[in-house]
């Protein structure tokens, strides 16, 4: 059973990591996440665990990202057991040059968080997306008909992917 102080723990290990990238402290950083963790960057580059996602903060604070901050808030905290919560926050980079946050740069995290026996409450994932809502077209919108008439081409011609290809990831 979750508690009170277990949900005040949690939302204090967001504030950390969000304290811990606005002082460019890469070992405060790292400390956020278990030995192995796994983190989504926004372009979906993947470190898998603490030390190689802390050595990537490390270089970034110390190159690209010195002196940014890292401005945001915890949306949500749903626990999926007693140990183990997932986490949506908003995020954005804030450069030393910069006094407010370009929008273009809002980000959305989704962490999942794990009750650990020798550190509490740590980060075992954490994937960061760029916030890009775009309008879904109505079923009888052009995009959406131009969509099936392609598709309808396309079988027709016996090109592209079949269903039973499908589960096959194939660059072009």
């Amino acid at each position: 059973m979750t508690t009170a102080a277990d949900e005040d723990r949690i939302r204090s290990l967001f504030a950390r990591f969000l304290q811990a990238w606005t002082d460019n402290d890469a070992t405060a950083f790292g400390a956020c996440f278990t030995d192995d963790a796994d983190y989504v960057s926004y372009d979906g580059t993947r470190a898998t665990g603490r030390p190689a996602l802390q050595d990537n903060h490390d270089r970034l604070f110390r190159g690209v990202l010195a002196g940014s901050a890292l401005v945001g808030e915890l949306e949500s905290v749903r626990h999926v057991t007693t140990d183990v919560a997932v986490l949506h926050g908003t995020a954005s980079v804030l450069m030393p040059w910069r006094s407010e946050l370009p929008r273009r740069r809002l980000s959305r995290q989704t962490l999942v968080v794990v009750r650990t026996a020798e550190a509490g409450w740590r980060i075992s994932a954490l994937h960061n997306g760029r916030v890009r809502p775009v309008t879904l077209p109505a079923p009888d919108a052009f995009p959406s008909r131009m969509s099936r008439a392609m598709s309808r081409t396309a079988r027709r011609l016996g090109i592209g992917q079949r269903p039973a290809d499908a589960g096959t990831l194939k660059p072009t």
